[in-house]
């Protein structure tokens, strides 16, 4: 499997400041996130990256992005630095099948 290009992070998003923090990935448990430092800096609005979407450098900020307070709105949140593409299984059509079965019937 091949890693994939980085995207640069945000400046203002979570991602920036996970990043930042030269870890390869994390766990980070919000409900247990007594006051502190790092709940406070945590508490503060930014930008958080959605999952799942297609990179398109030119809507990036709208379409990719939306305010965040994690600990207000998350329960767990895992951080990883570096991922690989999902690589799709080999499939063979199933002879007098329709294409789309199981899902199409």
């Amino acid at each position: 499997m091949e890693i994939m290009d980085v995207v640069p992070s945000r400046a203002g998003s979570y991602e920036k400041l996970f990043h930042d923090a030269g870890l390869p990935g994390f766990l980070l448990g919000m409900r247990k996130l007594a006051p502190s430092a790092l709940r406070d800096n945590l508490s503060k609005p930014r930008l958080e990256r959605a999952i799942g979407v297609l990179y398109r450098p030119e809507t990036e900020l709208a379409s990719h992005y939306f305010q965040a307070v994690l600990p207000r709105q998350f329960d767990e949140y895992v951080w990883i630095d570096t991922i690989t593409a999902v690589q799709p299984f080999d499939t063979a059509e199933l002879e007098g099948l329709p294409d789309t079965y199981p899902f199409g019937l």
